[in-house]
């Protein structure tokens, strides 16, 4: 199924069931009374987190969600049936937003996960309720109120612990098949992938963390090249970058080195803040190297770039280094998620 990240959809609630009036009339009964009753409660719209779908690709073809009414009064002091909610379900990770103001209506991020996105409208009331000492007979009674009705961007950003990215055939898809089950095509051309691919690597039992590939970036990208920066917003939930890079360039297609700074380029032009993010190099490919140089590829391009960070080589076609690598990154989720606790601790 093709990955749909963004869909608009209208919502709109119920209305109110409007208020009765009517009067009891029975035998032997001659002062009966007013005895209409309320209406019911429109129905409301909700969004609601479901695990089982991993697109809003639905929402391409059903765009308008609508809620039932609540039911009338009636006489007999009857209030009328409220309407049972909409559920409407999005994956996790769904942000909405309100598209004639712009507002984030809401952003779902856990399992099972409601937002109220249009609420249903409040009944009307029967006469009933209009009674008093000064009277007795009121023939007066209140419409049901209309539902709220939205205009919605339904957005989703995909939830993982660490992002890949780099070139276009750098590697992403070919290292996220080495370490995870997750299996996304493969081809010996660049822009093999069209859209994020999610695993989960699986250190130890009970030891695991999710990770993402994208589409590959090319210079330009920040402008609206290739497929990459579309889907750079995905990168923005992560802890940690890994910045694949081909240890073996095809010929005339840039050194090591420019390839680095070529997506650092681009991901300084997208966002600071991501820019900003903790990144790792991993040099992938190193099994196309020959022997006697693959010992200090990692330390040479470190040199090479004056960079300060973590530099990893790997092949994930033979697995060579792989396994080291997943191990270090599991390490440094676990201290980052333990970091923000022991801020608060050390605030006490």
């Amino acid at each position: 199924m093709k990955f749909v990240d963004e869909a608009l959809i209208r919502v709109e609630a119920g209305k109110g069931g409007d208020g009765c009036m009517s009067f009891r009339r029975e035998k032997y009964i001659p002062f009966g009374g007013p005895d209409g009753g309320d209406g019911g409660d429109g129905g409301s719209v909700y969004l609601v987190v479901d695990e089982g779908l991993n697109t809003l690709a639905d929402f391409r073809f059903t765009r308008l969600f609508r809620a039932a009414a609540g039911q009338s009064g009636r006489g007999g002091q009857c209030t009328g049936k409220s309407a049972e909610d909409l559920l409407v379900r999005v994956p996790l990770g769904t942000r909405a937003f309100d598209t004639d103001t712009g507002e984030l209506l809401g952003d779902l991020t856990a399992s099972g996960e409601r937002l109220l996105v249009a609420r249903g409208g409040w009944h009307g009331l029967g006469n009933l309720r209009f009674k008093s000492s000064t009277n007795r007979a009121p023939r007066k009674t209140t419409k049901g109120k209309l539902g709220e009705q939205r205009n919605l961007r339904l957005e989703m950003l995909v939830l993982a612990d660490v992002g890949l990215i780099g070139m276009p055939n750098a590697g992403k898809s070919s290292l996220i098949r080495a370490v995870s089950a997750a299996r996304p095509r493969v081809a010996d051309y660049p822009f093999t992938t069209l859209y994020p691919n999610l695993g989960v690597v699986r250190t130890e039992e009970a030891r695991s963390f999710v990770i993402a590939d994208i589409p590959g970036l090319i210079e330009g990208a920040a402008e609206g090249a290739g497929l990459g920066i579309q889907f750079l917003k995905h990168m923005t939930r992560t802890r940690l970058l890994l910045h694949l890079v081909d240890a073996a360039p095809l010929e005339g297609a840039g050194t090591v080195a420019e390839d680095v700074r070529k997506v650092e380029q681009e991901l300084r032009k997208y966002s600071d803040d991501l820019y900003a993010k903790e990144r790792w190099l991993v040099l992938n490919k190193i099994d196309l190297l020959p022997p006697e140089e693959r010992a200090g590829c990692a330390g040479r391009l470190a040199r090479e770039l004056g960079w300060s960070g973590p530099v990893y080589a790997v092949s994930a076609l033979s697995g060579e280094g792989c396994r080291e690598l997943m191990g270090r990154v599991q390490a440094r989720l676990e201290a980052l998620r333990q970091a923000p606790a022991e801020e608060d601790v050390g605030a006490d």
